[in-house]
């Protein structure tokens, strides 16, 4: 099956839009409490058997069972019976609620780490299921809704059927993300060694150092607006909290923060829409970007979002039936692509490449990103003319960057 989220602008009516909002906040409650039932549960499970804490006491019975997915999802039943507000939100809108608690859940147990948090706002809701296709013309019907006005400004493709939507409430306005669906699968791409290559080294001094001797600079999303995000913040610093000035500085920061996001996914789409053009074989770093959102430099890695990069080139490369693939990132900056020799360690001011054995002289990221092509050529099982007395891993990366170095020269 293939699928796809579209997402589109909806224009909710005032009574629409207090209705949806009023869903939210109902959605919400259902989310804490869930989350609280399964909480309390935990906690009375942590209690010694012997003593009692001097603070408070979580007291439930031993044969009590732990309230899952499926446990929680039929209590919706009974507390409609007693919660009137229950029953105005379609119930298997609130079914994705207690999903949502689930899979948080899950997550935790299988991180290890991040225990589920009670939530102060929730900004979205799905509609898991509809029986016709809701988006009629330029409306899309929602259940106990109606047709509300939708800004369909692509249309879904000929085949695909809407599977589900969610309603998202952003500082700019409404959306809808559809997920449609498709019969059919998309084929992993093919390493086509007839075809051209490219290797991609990222880094903060230039973002983008390919193989073919291109640097692209970093843009600065956030730190270019930052000034202005700082005086909004010093203008929200004076308002009374829960006034309507209050509010609408609030609501000026969140757009401030949608529009830096907005521009930085268009980038991201249009630069890996560039490197696709290139080549049909790209080769990358296998970088854990985490460790970077960590470091000294955390703030420029996470203000260009190199993992979501990553995710997006990824995404682009298989929709262009272009081969990506993730080599070893170990040492691509102290080797020489021409020679492979090991180069030692280089201070981060130092940004040249100069051999001492064989004299080649490049750029620092560049030459990483030629041993990064060198590396993906390998894995992907480029074969190369070796002469009789080479051998080895090591020679085989010297004929490819020797071939590699004549066709630059070529061109």
């Amino acid at each position: 099956m293939i699928n796809l989220n579209y997402e589109y602008r909806i224009y909710p009516e005032p009574s629409q839009e207090e209705t949806l909002l009023r869903w939210l906040f109902v959605c919400k409650r259902v989310y804490n409490y869930c989350l609280a039932e399964r909480k309390d549960w935990i906690k009375s499970r942590k209690s010694p058997i012997d003593q009692c804490s001097l603070v408070n006491e979580y007291i439930i019975p031993a044969e009590t069972k732990y309230p899952d997915y499926y446990y929680q999802k039929r209590q919706l039943t009974e507390a409609k019976k007693t919660n009137p507000e229950l029953k105005e939100v379609p119930s298997q809108v609130l079914q994705e609620v207690v999903g949502k608690v689930d899979k948080t859940f899950r997550s935790f147990h299988n991180r290890g780490y991040g225990f589920p948090r009670f939530r102060k706002r929730i900004r979205s809701m799905v509609f898991p299921q509809f029986k016709t296709n809701p988006i009629v013309g330029n409306q899309i019907k929602l259940p106990k809704i109606g047709d509300i006005e939708i800004n369909l400004h692509r249309p879904i493709p000929e085949g695909f059927v809407v599977k589900q939507v969610q309603v998202v409430n952003k500082a700019s306005g409404w959306y809808v993300i559809c997920t449609i669906q498709s019969e059919g699968n998309i084929p992993d791409p093919i390493p086509d060694l007839s075809y051209s290559s490219l290797g991609i080294d990222l880094g903060f001094s230039s973002l983008v150092a390919t193989s073919r001797n291109e640097i692209i600079d970093r843009p600065k999303f956030l730190i270019s607006l930052q000034s202005k995000l700082t005086s909004l913040q010093r203008e929200l610093k004076d308002k009374v909290k829960g006034s309507n000035n209050w509010k609408k500085a609030c609501k000026k920061i969140a757009q401030l923060h949608e529009y830096i996001h907005r521009v930085r996914k268009d980038y991201h789409f249009k630069l890996a829409h560039y490197l696709c053009d290139q080549a049909k074989m790209i080769f990358i770093e296998a970088i854990d970007f985490k460790s970077w959102g960590r470091g000294m430099l955390r703030k420029h890695s996470l203000d260009f979002a190199f993992g979501a990069f990553v995710d997006i080139l990824t995404l682009v490369a298989k929709k262009r039936d272009v081969y990506l693939l993730k080599v070893d990132k170990d040492y691509t900056s102290q080797t020489c692509p021409n020679c492979n020799t090991l180069t030692g360690k280089k201070d981060l001011k130092e940004r040249i490449h100069s051999c001492l054995e064989c004299g080649f002289t490049i750029d620092r990221d560049v030459a990483a990103s030629m041993i990064i092509e060198q590396r993906g050529l390998l894995a992907v099982g480029q074969t190369v003319l070796q002469s009789v007395e080479d051998n080895g891993i090591g020679a085989v990366e010297k004929s490819i960057a020797r071939a590699i170095l004549r066709s630059r020269k070529s061109k």
